[in-house]
């Protein structure tokens, strides 16, 4: 079954997954009527900075077992059989904040959602994009990733090709290194030569 695939070494920063999550998940389905909206609709996918300010983009694993699942005091998160999606129910979600604290990646959220009861803040995470993939789309994160960061493919076939790709390199000993992903030496030497310029 195909997933989302993160490849951080490939992120640079540029947060279009965000806005073409928190789109996806807006009433209006448009980047300029979401805007207004009320609730505003918030991204489930957040990207992280590292140590050279290079992005990170975090989403949630549906995790198997998942801790959060576990950590649920009112059974408010589920598993979907059918998709293996970790999912919330919001209207029995009581806003405790156990599965944030048992959540190895820091990936649930909590403030009011357009498809939680009007005015209640509810724990908030990404659902796999449930909705786009009943419709044949693959999820909005991956759609707007132009780096390659965010891939949807079957997990076994990404960590299979990520298995030959180390091997490549470790066994061509003497041959050029693998080219990193587009752009990405250049994004890193100018956050490293910024970070010099800070510690002078």
């Amino acid at each position: 079954m195909n997933q989302v695939i993160v490849h951080p070494e490939r992120c640079v920063g540029c947060m279009q997954c965000t806005l073409a999550c928190a789109t996806a998940h807006s009433q209006s389905k448009s980047l300029f009527a979401a805007t207004l909206e009320k609730p505003q609709p918030k991204p489930r996918i957040h990207v992280g900075k590292g140590l050279f300010d290079e992005g990170f983009p975090n989403r949630c694993r549906h995790c198997d077992p998942a801790p959060c699942m576990l950590a649920c005091l009112p059974g408010a998160i589920f598993r979907d059989p059918k998709t293996n999606t970790v999912l919330i129910k919001p209207e029995i979600c009581i806003n405790c904040a156990s599965c944030a604290m048992a959540c190895p990646f820091g990936v649930l959220r909590y403030h009011e959602d357009p498809f939680a009861p009007p005015g209640k803040v509810v724990a908030v995470k990404c659902d796999n994009c449930l909705e786009r993939r009943e419709q044949g789309m693959i999820p909005a994160c991956v759609e707007a990733c132009k780096a390659g960061a965010l891939t949807f493919e079957d997990s076994a076939l990404a960590q299979k090709a990520k298995t030959d790709q180390v091997a490549q390199a470790t066994l061509s000993q003497g041959e050029a290194p693998l080219p990193p992903a587009p752009g990405f030496e250049l994004q890193s030497a100018h956050k490293r030569s910024l970070k010099d310029l800070e510690t002078r």
